[in-house]
């Protein structure tokens, strides 16, 4: 027998269901395997992509129908109130104003900035496209009230904006090249990113606890490419924000599953109690009746006035 007809007889042999020929044309051909892959690699895209548009997308959609305009009420205030200053800062003494009531800096007193923060979510960077940084602040606001509510949506704004902040001060302490993160004091004169860092902080949130990767992309990945591609103060201070969005992200889902696993935790199993004993009957007082003349004597009369048929 040549070497082609022993071949093909083990080939034949082998040949059973779910034996090794199969495995074996497998891994011969290649394709099956990489087609395999590559459809479970498309049905987890499109799922993912799937439950990001219904949670980014629907959901809030249903949300705002349900609730109306009155849904979207941080989001018509704090775009109202970029356009305001940002009119206002068009002429000296408007800028002049503008700089007194929301602008902060990292030289100033601590105080005075905590002050200012939350009116520095009003004060767009003039350097930047106005109307880009509106439309923006306007669908992050929106989205975060109808997903999170007003008070979350407040807190978050104001947490992610003063952790950028107080950051950029820390920076500017620890003086230029201190761990590779400090500044020189000439950027205690900068003034912080306004909006752009509760915008940055509420998409962070939102992509994290709505399991949104294409929207996290598109926010932190941004951040990291800025702060690459222009090394600057505002770079820095956006990726304090995605970190500070993470963390809290991170933080309200760990809150979130600690009450479910105490609610769904076994409890103590409770030994029933004993039942409790029923008191006996008196048999004292029936059998008096049983034994009372005076009622045999009755019933006696009666079943012979009965059977007599007379009175």
């Amino acid at each position: 027998m040549d070497l082609d007809s022993r071949f093909r007889a083990r080939w034949t042999v082998t040949a059973r269901p779910g034996g090794p020929s199969a495995k074996g044309e497998r891994d011969v051909a290649g394709e099956p395997g990489a087609w395999s892959l590559l459809a479970r690699a498309a049905r987890f895209a499109g799922r993912t992509l799937c439950g990001e548009w219904h949670a980014i997308v629907v959901d809030p959609v249903r949300r705002l129908a349900h609730r109306g305009l009155s849904g979207l009420l941080l989001a018509f205030v704090a775009a109202s109130g970029v356009i305001v200053f940002h009119d206002l800062a068009q002429h000296p003494a408007g800028d002049t104003w503008v700089r007194r009531l929301g602008g902060v800096t990292a030289d100033l007193p601590l105080w005075l900035s905590l002050l200012r923060t939350p009116v520095s979510l009003y004060v767009p960077a003039l350097d930047l496209p106005v109307w880009a940084g509106i439309t923006q602040l306007f669908l992050a606001f929106a989205l975060a009230e109808l997903v999170l509510g007003r008070a979350r949506t407040l807190a978050i704004a104001y947490v992610t904006t003063l952790a950028g902040t107080l950051t950029a001060r820390l920076m500017i302490e620890l003086g230029p090249g201190r761990w590779g993160i400090g500044l020189p004091a000439e950027y205690g004169a900068v003034l912080d990113t306004g909006p752009s860092a509760a915008v940055v902080g509420l998409f962070t949130y939102l992509a994290v606890v709505r399991r949104a990767p294409v929207v996290f992309t598109l926010t932190g990945g941004s951040m990291v490419w800025e702060s690459i591609a222009v090394p600057n103060l505002a770079g820095r201070e956006h990726l304090v924000a995605v970190s500070a969005a993470i963390a809290l992200a991170l933080l309200r889902g760990r809150r979130l599953r600690l009450p479910y696993a105490r609610r769904n935790r076994p409890g103590p199993v409770s030994i029933p109690a004993a039942p409790p004993k029923l008191p006996l009957p008196d048999l004292s007082a029936s059998a008096v009746l049983r034994t009372d003349p005076t009622r045999a004597r009755q019933c006696d009369g009666f079943r012979t006035s009965t059977g007599a048929r007379t009175p």
